[in-house]
C-alpha cells in the first residue's frame, strides 16, 4: 500500500482512481500523519481473509509438518 501526501492526492485524483479500479489501494496522509485509506469498494475484511487463507495454503504447501496434522499443532500449543 503506498502512502500519498493529500494535496498531491487531490491534484492526481483521476490517475489514482484509475489505479485503484485496478486494485491498488492508497494511505492519504496530511503532514506525514495517515488521515484515509482510497481502496476499490468491496475490498475489505474479506478480500483480505482470503488473501490470508493463500498465504497459509503457499505455507502449507512448502512447509511439509510430517504426520502432525495443523490441528494437532494447534492443541499441542494449547497445552503449553
Amino acid at each position: 500500500m503506498s502512502e500519498i501526501g493529500a494535496y498531491e492526492a487531490k491534484t492526481r485524483l483521476s490517475e489514482l482512481l484509475e489505479d485503484v479500479r485496478k486494485g491498488a489501494r492508497y494511505v492519504i496522509t496530511r503532514h506525514g500523519q495517515p488521515i484515509a485509506e482510497l481502496r476499490p469498494v468491496g475490498w475489505g475484511a474479506s478480500a483480505e481473509r482470503l488473501a490470508a487463507l493463500e498465504r497459509i495454503a503457499e505455507y502449507q504447501q512448502a512447509h511439509d509438518s510430517g504426520p502432525i496434522s495443523t490441528r494437532e499443532l494447534v492443541e499441542e500449543g494449547r497445552r503449553i
